[in-house]
């Protein structure tokens, strides 16, 4: 029987990798290894394993083999040397960041970012003395501009959280690299399908692996994944002293079974989405949708040179502004108002009043989040479905008071 290690393909890694059941009794599916602690042979055998001389598991806080099986896949299907699973997605960024940076250092960050990425770094990071900085990543000059010595990590979404916009992970990572500046990209939108920043020169890639990987609405983990070195010291330090952020085996198990089906999904959610797009692109009450497979995203070409695929999120903007976006959404009666994303449902949420609002007003604006912005996050029921419940709720919209009210 050929190792699983040396298999090539996508999907088939996402399904075979670093398990063969050969070694666990015949059984296809790996077991879940519902310990807390683990058993020595003796006390020399134990001691040999904390003091890092010889492989073994400890305690589950730092290591399990469930959850290792689950790093080690993801570590393969991002081109990274090593992974680490934690409890959440912000689990994945707190314990990664608490490890990197001290009292004095800088970590740049982009100009838009998930509404708890802004929070913990303002209402965390900022209160231990270091210095976050929003740079526009968008703009290469803006990044050579601000970094300096003191900058330790330059973080950024891409797509970003809500808006879509893209960073050029390439140009961003030569120049953190003139600095000794690690770069850390969020890549939960478009997941190691469409996007593997680490090939474009990131150091470290984080995810919600609640979202795209599990799949299914049904569980909140994250992942971090990059070189050997960083990972090592993430989980001994941030995961096992700093946070504790710890994911559960069973959920392991749950994201295993999502990644088996994760390519299949997201060309369906690609797919989907595209097609959505092009008809919000030209509803009357729509005012712009940003979505990096239309002609007239401003960001089209890097899109078509760092993604295989636009995506399955949408972000649009309507006439009416912020009533305009809670009424779209309450018109609608399929489609479920919710935070996640990335789930077989189809989902849209409206940033200002939800997952950003950890932003004052004024924030929202600096940072490129207006009032009337919806999310949508597309799903995988029949296209023709999504499109007529969105376009019901629209067409309400251009016809109604709304709509004249803003023009």
């Amino acid at each position: 029987m050929r190792h699983s290690n040396t298999l090539t393909g996508f999907a088939t890694r996402a399904i075979h990798h670093g398990y063969n059941p050969l070694d666990h009794g015949g059984s296809l599916v790996p077991p879940v290894h519902m310990t807390s602690t683990f058993v020595f042979e003796t006390a020399e055998t134990g001691g040999a394993i904390f003091a890092g001389e010889a492989a073994g598991h400890v305690y589950s806080r730092i290591s399990n083999p469930t959850l290792d099986l689950l790093e080690q896949r993801m570590a393969s299907l991002e081109g990274a040397e090593a992974g680490l699973a934690t409890g959440s997605g912000i689990g994945a960024i707190t314990a990664t960041l608490w490890t990197l940076v001290a009292p004095g250092d800088e970590v740049i960050v982009d100009t838009t970012l998930y509404g708890c990425t802004f929070s913990f770094l303002h209402h965390g990071l900022e209160r231990f003395g270091v210095t976050v900085t929003h740079c526009d990543l968008t703009n290469p000059d803006a990044l050579k501009a601000a970094i300096s010595e003191r900058t330790k990590v330059v973080y950024f979404e891409t797509p970003a959280n809500p808006n879509m916009r893209l960073v050029d992970i390439a140009a961003v990572s030569e120049i953190a690299k003139m600095t000794s500046a690690l770069v850390m990209v969020d890549n939960t939108y478009a997941t190691p399908v469409l996007t593997r920043p680490m090939e474009y020169g990131a150091d470290l890639v984080v995810h919600s692996a609640t979202k795209y990987l599990g799949g299914h609405g049904d569980l909140v983990g994250g992942i971090v994944v990059g070189h050997r070195e960083l990972v090592d010291r993430i989980r001994l330090y941030g995961l096992k002293d700093m946070t504790g952020a710890v994911m559960a085996p069973m959920t392991a198990m749950l994201i295993l079974r999502g990644l088996k089906t994760l390519e299949l999904r997201m060309e369906r959610h690609c797919a989907s989405a595209a097609r959505v797009a092009e008809v919000l692109n030209t509803h009357p009450a729509v005012a712009t949708v940003l979505y990096p497979g239309l002609p007239n995203f401003t960001q089209r070409a890097l899109a078509e040179r760092q993604m295989a695929a636009p995506g399955g999120m949408i972000a649009l903007e309507l006439h009416g502004g912020m009533d305009a976006g809670k009424a779209l959404i309450d018109g609608l009666s399929m489609i479920h108002c919710a935070v996640s994303l990335g789930d077989a449902e189809t989902l849209i949420q409206h940033p200002a009043s939800m997952t950003h609002s950890p932003y004052t007003p004024e924030e929202r604006a600096r940072h490129g989040i207006s009032d009337g912005l919806v999310r949508l996050s597309v799903g995988l029921e029949a296209p023709d479905d999504i499109i007529a419940d969105l376009v019901t709720s629209l067409d309400r919209l251009s016809g109604g008071q709304l709509l004249d009210a803003a023009e």
